[in-house]
């Protein structure tokens, strides 16, 4: 399987020649490598050999020996409904081809079958398909019902975390996930969320990190209309949002002192204190954090309660990095085509073995989010069928020098003067963005400030702003 293109077709006919000449037709018009089988029998091992993950499409030949295709289409259409099927038929009639459509066939050719039509209907049926699963699995995580099973990879390099993750989901004890920035916290996250008794409820996800300081107690809380300037109305914050449900706090290390006060008591207690209500209000809610930092150093450090994060750390879970789980790469590089193909409703494309080489040597510092961006990218500029390594430009993730603050921030003003510190502050401010690519977290985690109070300082720096 590691050679094989990531986008396949079966191919199950007992007539060597027609699948021969089929095999050309998807392979040069779509891109498609090619399983065969020569009844319906063999098509059920094939698919049951963990082929199903790279199968996006079925020829089905009607007339066969052992197991013909009327026989096999019901297993197929109840196990893989997201792989369409195309019959074909050698008779003249077409009263099975009908039945095979009401059966849950996509669509059925006569032979001896004509490329260009062969093409035309292979593309459709991939384009439907791509429309429908993109349309479940966005369902799915409207009605907060995504499970594990939604995840790409579940099976592969995150087994051990949803291993952990489905057992997390039978309690209602708090998670901590920790892993670094683009591994997919908030969808592991909504997984538990939608595995647990508390699914098809509320799943409110808040980057703690986003939000300015002055407003997290406000935001996570609520409060009550006038208890401060700008409180025009009500607001019942995002823990009552979340009533009955699942909160997930991303970012949870970027939360102020005052606030791990109020959220140690909302775990404790169940009840939260809306600002400017004077009296507590019960919650029914479960808690999963999230974090891309140690909150150990940082409790050491005297920047993230103690108590808090044992209370946060019940259950952890860590998410590893794109980088060890590259078994991953070709099913999350796959998913993203689809993605674009079912949101553009454009042609399908494929990578050819030696892209996915290029894509799976590649250390992907950014981890999903960076893949995710690159396909799209690629989709949205590359006119070919089949994504090759030149199509690729892919960032180095070697490290960056830091230059020597000395000689890239000086004290002193050319009239001798001491600079203010506001103008120094800046000047670091801009410096580090520089140096971590303006990487917002990176860059608030080096200088020892929260991420809110990052966003805060160059709000009021009109020169960083335009940068």
């Amino acid at each position: 399987m590691g050679g094989m293109i990531s986008s396949s077709a079966l191919i199950v006919d007992d007539d060597r020649t027609a699948r021969r000449m089929a095999m050309g037709v998807l392979r040069n018009s779509l891109g498609l490598a090619c399983v065969e089988a020569v009844n319906g029998q063999e098509a059920l091992q094939c698919l049951e050999a963990d082929l199903h993950k790279e199968i996006r499409l079925i020829l089905l030949d009607l007339d066969m020996p052992v197991m013909g295709g009327m026989e096999v289409l019901p297993a197929l259409v109840r196990s893989y409904p997201h792989i369409p099927v195309i019959i074909l038929t050698g008779g003249g009639g077409t009263g099975e081809a009908v039945q095979a459509i009401k059966g849950g066939a996509s669509d059925f050719l006569s032979k001896p079958i004509a490329a260009d039509r062969l093409a035309v209907s292979a593309r459709n049926a991939l384009k439907m398909s791509l429309m429908s699963r993109e349309i479940s699995r966005l369902r799915r995580r409207e009605e907060s019902a995504a499970t594990f099973s939604d995840l790409i990879g579940w099976d592969g390099g995150l087994a051990e975390s949803v291993k952990i993750g489905k057992k997390a989901a039978l309690s209602d004890l708090p998670v901590l996930i920790s892993g670094e920035t683009g591994t997919g916290k908030e969808i592991f996250a909504g997984a538990i969320h939608g595995e647990s008794s508390r699914a098809g409820r509320s799943f409110i996800a808040v980057n703690c990190g986003a939000i300015p300081e002055k407003l997290v107690e406000s935001t996570l809380f609520g409060h009550e209309k006038g208890s401060f300037t700008g409180a025009i109305n009500k607001s019942a914050g995002k823990f009552q949002e979340a009533e009955g449900g699942t909160l997930f706090l991303d970012e949870v290390g970027e939360l102020p002192m005052d606030a791990q006060v109020k959220l140690l008591r909302a775990l404790q207690q169940k009840e939260i204190e809306p600002v400017g209500a004077g009296k507590p209000v019960r919650v029914n809610v479960r808690v999963i954090s999230a974090t891309n930092r140690k909150l150990e150093e940082d409790v050491k450090n005297g920047r993230f309660r103690e108590d808090l994060y044992f209370r946060l750390n019940v259950l952890p879970i860590d998410l590893p990095p794109l980088r060890l789980r590259t078994q991953d790469i070709s099913l999350l590089a796959q998913y993203f085509i689809e993605q674009f193909c079912a949101a553009h409703r454009a042609a399908p494309k494929t990578l050819s073995p030696r892209a996915l080489e290029t894509l799976q040597n590649h250390s992907w510092p950014g981890n999903v989010r960076e893949l995710e961006n690159t396909m799209n990218r690629i989709m949205a500029l590359c006119e070919e069928n089949i994504l090759e390594p030149q199509h690729f430009v892919l960032r180095s993730s070697a490290p960056a020098i830091m230059p020597a603050v000395k000689n890239a921030i000086i004290p002193v003003q050319e009239d001798g003067v001491f600079k203010s510190m506001d103008t120094l502050e800046r000047e670091i401010i801009a410096l580090a963005l520089a140096h971590h690519g303006h990487n917002m977290s990176r860059t608030a985690r080096s200088l020892g400030i929260a991420k809110s109070t990052l966003y805060a300082k160059i709000g009021h720096m009109t020169d960083l702003k335009a940068g």
